[in-house]
């Protein structure tokens, strides 16, 4: 199934796409949250879809798309998890995972702004496979890893580099800036996906090629990645971790290259679709 989320911002209801229709199930689920995934929902909603098929109405052509999952307890992102993308920016590909935070605040649709924070001058684009967790885990054997997991979805990690590398600390405060975490435009249950490590994955700004990279080149594969991260914290159900990004970054071009207002950002996954933003200047809400 492909579980998307439409409607106006935070006022999303929860939908599928099947053969390119959207269509609305919001008179059967209430949302894709924690409880929805704790609770079973992706059982209930396939039985429900094959049920009530022919009578779901159908979503208004050009509605908007929100996140396809309802805001998660946390974001968990994998950093340097390509080898061809530590090189690019001059660092060693680790002997373990790095593990860095973005703010559940960043979450936007596939096609909403990203908008360019205050004072930025190096905000980067980074397209990534996303994995949604279906059940709580922890300490999982890898083995078992995959039995956690919903499915994936296209992640945009946009990035400020000097507030990642340059301002001291964590990576995160160049992470979770408002805006940072486009997300969709589906959420594919992991069934749809034959082999989710040989899955080409590319991003193109303004038109021009950027990232072109495929998931066979993963440091570390999926299943190793939801036991890894399990060690160190509980994954709650609608969890996400991202994997990581390949080769194709500003930050990788000599000189580098940024994003600024009027940039536009396309990007996809086989299977996960493809997501649009366009980059606009910082606003006070």
């Amino acid at each position: 199934m492909k579980l998307i989320r439409f409607g106006e911002i935070n006022k999303e209801k929860p939908g599928i796409c099947e053969e390119g229709i959207n269509y609305d199930v919001s008179g059967f689920i209430k949302d894709y949250d924690e409880a929805f995934f704790a609770n079973g929902g992706l059982l209930h909603l396939a039985w429900m879809v094959h049920e009530n098929k022919t009578i779901l109405p159908k979503v208004m052509e050009g509605t908007r798309l929100g996140a396809p999952v309802a805001r998660p307890s946390k974001i968990i992102c994998i950093g340097l998890n390509y080898a061809d993308h530590a090189k690019e920016t001059n660092a060693t590909p680790p002997p373990e995972p790095v593990i860095f935070m973005k703010a559940t605040t960043a979450i936007i649709g596939p096609y909403d702004a990203v908008m360019i924070p205050k004072n930025s001058l190096k905000t980067d684009w980074e397209v990534e496979l996303a994995v949604v967790m279906e059940r709580k885990a922890t300490h999982v054997d890898e083995a078992d890893a995959m039995d956690y997991v919903a499915g994936y979805c296209l992640h945009n990690d946009i990035s400020e580099r000097e507030f990642q590398l340059e301002r001291s600390g964590t990576w995160d405060k160049g992470k979770g800036c408002d805006t940072f975490a486009p997300l969709g435009p589906w959420l594919v249950t992991k069934d749809e996906i034959a082999d989710v490590h040989n899955l080409n994955l590319w991003l193109k700004v303004n038109g021009q090629s950027m990232q072109n990279g495929t998931t066979a080149n993963l440091i570390f594969n999926i299943p190793f990645l939801v036991a890894y991260v399990s060690r160190f914290m509980t994954l709650l159900p609608g969890d996400i971790i991202s994997t990581g990004t390949p080769a194709g970054v500003g930050l990788g071009f000599n000189p580098p290259i940024y994003l600024k207002a009027g940039d536009t950002m396309e990007l996809g996954i086989d299977g996960l679709g493809n997501s649009i933003q366009k980059c606009v200047a910082y606003a006070t809400n």
